[in-house]
């Protein structure tokens, strides 16, 4: 299987990128330029050819979805760099996606959609999100909602994995899972 993996200077994609390699072909993207042994393409997932040419020949997208620290740190405008990427790039990838029949989309989101919520409290993935207004948990939260529309349309499978804050290996599986998954719709949390 060949797969995409945006946000590859990111930690998660990083994992992914060295635990997958091993059974699927890899692509790796990003923002901003970065040193890799993989087959690498900085893009900017915008409305255009490039991010076509991007997902051509690909079965399965993974988007970590996290800005580069380097442009976070420069930013100006961190929040609406941030929800724009979530939003904006997110639709583009999915664009570009569905027209190139490419069959699974991954999104990286966060268990702290649920922040309002007693910690004690056990939720499920049907449960809805009540994110708080804070830049992280509110443009992850768009993100979702972008992704959804996507799979409501019924062009491309569509899993959602919610994270904590550990990765280890119970992440792993779960986006390897995802990345076999014939669901519409999916959501796992973590």
């Amino acid at each position: 299987m060949r797969i995409l993996i945006t946000s590859a200077n990111s930690h998660l994609a990083k994992q992914l990128t060295t635990d997958l390699s091993a059974d699927h072909q890899i692509r790796l993207t990003d923002l901003v330029d970065f040193e890799t042994d993989f087959d690498f393409v900085q893009s900017d997932l915008g409305h255009e050819s490039e991010t076509d040419e991007l997902v051509k020949d690909i079965d399965t997208i993974i988007h970590p979805a996290t800005l580069p620290l380097a442009l976070s740190e420069s930013s100006d405008d961190l929040e609406n760099l941030e929800i724009d990427f979530l939003t904006r790039c997110t639709y583009n990838l999915l664009y570009a996606a569905v027209a190139q029949n490419i069959s699974n989309f991954v999104f990286a989101s966060t268990l702290q959609l649920f922040a309002k919520l007693d910690q004690n409290m056990t939720i499920g993935p049907n449960w809805r999100p009540r994110p708080t207004t804070e830049l992280f948990p509110l443009s992850r939260h768009l993100g979702e909602f972008v992704c959804r529309e996507f799979a409501r349309e019924g062009n491309i499978n569509i899993s959602i994995i919610r994270l904590g804050n550990n990765i280890g290996a119970d992440t792993i599986g779960a986006f390897r899972q995802a990345i076999d998954s014939e669901e519409r719709w999916k959501i796992t949390h973590l």
